[in-house]
């Protein structure tokens, strides 16, 4: 079962492009990365599919709802974190909270609690006061508290700090372990190798490559680092390895490493 799935959605403003043609597929009870740099289209496929902005062609459906007359639904089911927190400057953390429970009609007081606790996060200061790292954690503790079946994160961890980074991967590793579909942005590549068992990359608004972590690793590319008395050269060779000695040869090289590459080389070789 897919708790996403979209069919050449399309998002343009006027003559600007938004996303383009997207189909993307989560499973259920995934933990799911979608990468690509700032503009590649992420915050707008998120807003898209949670009904906040409407597409301009394609169709989707998230939690088996239509993104146009079930927005409302799927946001009540959904835990949405944006990648920009603003919050009514005049409030409490703590009002904050509960107010993002009573919206969904939840009474999430003993998880935003323990949240809370495990953040570090003083719910008694008001919002107008807290730095940008303690708003993210506001707005996690607002994703998460009511236990939603379907997480979805925009760029979660900007502003946090590393130990703190690593908190809030363990209570999305919790929330994945007790059902929920984990699906976050990021620019950042090891947090994708790290926590994702799925991914997919996105480039000018169109997904280039979706599959399995360990099947983008399992590419049978080698990354090539060359070392000649002009500089340094490194790429990723995919091929007959005869055809790679023979190029490295004719280079007059000093030292040559070949290794595997990480999920970031392969990246960065696809958007290059």
């Amino acid at each position: 079962m897919y708790v996403i799935e979209t069919e050449r959605l399309t998002k343009t403003y006027g003559k600007n492009r938004g996303i383009d043609k997207l189909d993307l597929k989560v499973e259920k009870g995934d933990f799911f990365g979608f990468i690509g740099p700032n503009g590649a289209g992420k915050s707008t496929t998120i807003r898209t599919l949670l009904g906040l902005i409407s597409p301009t062609g394609g169709n989707a459906k998230v939690l088996g709802l239509d993104i146009v007359s079930d927005s409302k639904k799927i946001l009540r089911e959904t835990g949405y974190l944006p990648s920009e927190i603003n919050f009514y400057n005049g409030m409490k953390v703590r009002d904050v909270i509960r107010y993002s429970a009573d919206l969904r009609g939840k009474r999430c007081g003993d998880k935003a609690n323990e949240l809370s606790e495990r953040l570090g996060l003083d719910m008694n200061k008001k919002v107008s006061e807290l730095s940008l790292g303690n708003r993210k954690k506001v707005g996690i503790v607002c994703a998460v508290q009511h236990s939603p079946s379907l997480l979805i994160l925009d760029e979660p961890t900007s502003g946090l700090d590393p130990l703190m980074q690593r908190e809030f991967f363990n209570i999305l590793n919790e929330e994945n372990k007790r059902g929920a579909t984990i699906f976050f942005s990021s620019h950042i590549l090891s947090e994708v190798q790290n926590y994702c068992r799925s991914a997919a990359f996105i480039k000018n608004g169109r997904i280039i490559i979706s599959d399995r972590v360990e099947k983008l690793e399992e590419t049978g590319a080698k990354k090539v680092t060359v070392k000649t008395d002009k500089g340094n050269e490194e790429f990723i060779f995919k091929g007959d390895i005869k055809d790679l000695l023979r190029s490295l040869s004719a280079k007059s090289p000093t030292d040559v490493t070949i290794t595997e590459p990480s999920l970031e080389d392969i990246f960065m070789n696809y958007y290059e």
